[in-house]
Order: C-alpha cells, then structure tokens, then sequence
C-alpha cells in the first residue's frame, strides 16, 4: 500500500509464522492420549505372540536336554542319578551332563570345558552325597593312564546363557541347567538371591510320572500365568 509515495513495510514470513509455532497445551494432551492408544494397541496385539515365542523357545531347550539326558543313558546304562532329599531344582545335570575331571589331590571336579570347578566337599553337600546311594560324579574322568574312564560332555555347543549359578539349600554355590527365557516370575526363582532371573530345569529320577525314565520339566510365568512344559507331552499344563 503506497502512502505519500512510499510503500508501506510488510512482516517478514517468518515472523509472521512464529506465532503459530508452537502447539497449545490441549493439542499436545491430544497427541499424548493418541499414543497411549496406540500403544495399548499395539500390547494388544503383540501379547499373544510372545507366549507362544516364549514356550517353542523353552520347548526347543527341553528337548536338547532329552537329547543329551538319552546320550549320557547310551554310554552309562543310566540316566544322571537323582536325590529325592533334594528339591528337583536342586539337581545334577550340568555336571553330569557337562562331563568332569576328578583331581583327587585337589579333592575337586572340573568340568571339561574348563568353566567350572566345584570341591567335592560342596558337592556332596549340595547334593547331600551319599543320603540315598547317591555317589560322586558319574561321567568323570577318574585316574590317569589309559585305564581312565573318559568323561564326556554331553552339552557341547551350548551357549553360556544355559547355565545358571545359584545357591543351593545350604548356601552352597552351584551351577544349574536353565532356560534362556529365564521367567520374569520371582515366585519361580527358588535357589536363592544368588540366581537373579535364573529360571532352572527340574529333574526326578527315577521320574515320579515316569517311573521307568525321568521327569523333566520347566515352569514359566507369562503374563502372570505359570505355564508348565514337560517332556513326553506337547501339552502346555497352566498351573494358575
């Protein structure tokens, strides 16, 4: 617009955006409960899906334990025996599965990897050695020469997330066969403050289900339910 021949100033565009640049405080409460929405969408559907990831995952593990569980029974004629003073989280697999070499000097066991080394006075402890015939590691390289009984590890290639350490009744340090999954529950961590999120394997021999095998089980808590996976079966046994 001309005044007296001059043309009057105009606004800058960017000043007149800056105004308008900012959102109002009912805008942004209205962006916040469009994203809570979607996200509980989203929980929605993505919720069933885990469980299911969460079970094949135990399942998978169940069934490589079986596996080494009917190996160690080839070589041995037996499965890794079992206490029933003991609870069934409280049990022998690693070591029997892992294989030893027995120091009678030092009085100890060392897995065959090398990863692990427990006294045979903890041991005995643990697993209350000799309360019920139970006796020293089975599958342990005893002695020297070329009469040594070969010990053999029956878990090669499994990853250090299998393997848990945990407390046993008597405080004693032990190493446990678990699942990867781990279960969030802290009702199914029972070997004490020295397993956080260590969700163990449970093993009975002779089984009490299986009175000419083993039992073997895992319990996983999922969306505050306790879902229980065995072997011999494909069902899904929920607890709570």
């Amino acid at each position: 617009m001309k005044d007296g021949g001059m043309i009057a100033p105009v606004a800058p565009y960017a000043s007149r955006r800056r105004s308008r640049a900012g959102f109002t405080l009912v805008e942004i409460l209205v962006v916040i409960a469009i994203m809570a929405l979607l996200a509980g969408f989203a929980f929605a559907v993505l919720k069933p899906v885990s469980r299911p990831q969460y079970l094949n995952t135990a399942r998978a593990e169940l069934e490589q334990i079986a596996t080494a569980l009917e190996n160690y029974q080839g070589k041995f004629g037996a499965y890794p025996p079992g206490n029933p003073l003991v609870p069934p989280e409280i049990n022998t697999l690693y070591y029997e599965l892992s294989g030893t070499r027995h120091d009678a000097k030092a009085a100890s066991y060392t897995t065959l990897d090398g990863s692990c080394t427990i006294s045979e006075a903890d041991y005995g402890n643990a697993f209350r050695v000799g309360a019920t015939g139970i006796g020293g590691i089975v599958n342990s390289t005893k002695g020297g020469g070329e009469d040594a009984a070969a010990a053999k590890n029956f878990l090669s290639g499994m990853t250090s997330s299998r393997f848990g350490t945990a407390l046993a009744e008597n405080s004693v340090p032990i190493t446990n066969l678990i699942t990867s999954v781990k279960g969030p529950d802290a009702n199914y961590l029972p070997l004490g403050p020295g397993a956080p999120g260590v969700n163990p394997f449970r093993y009975v021999y002779p089984g009490i289900k299986n009175p000419k095998g083993y039992d073997l089980w895992i319990d996983l808590c999922i969306h505050g339910r306790t879902n229980r996976l065995s072997h011999g079966t494909s069902q899904v046994q929920i607890l709570n």
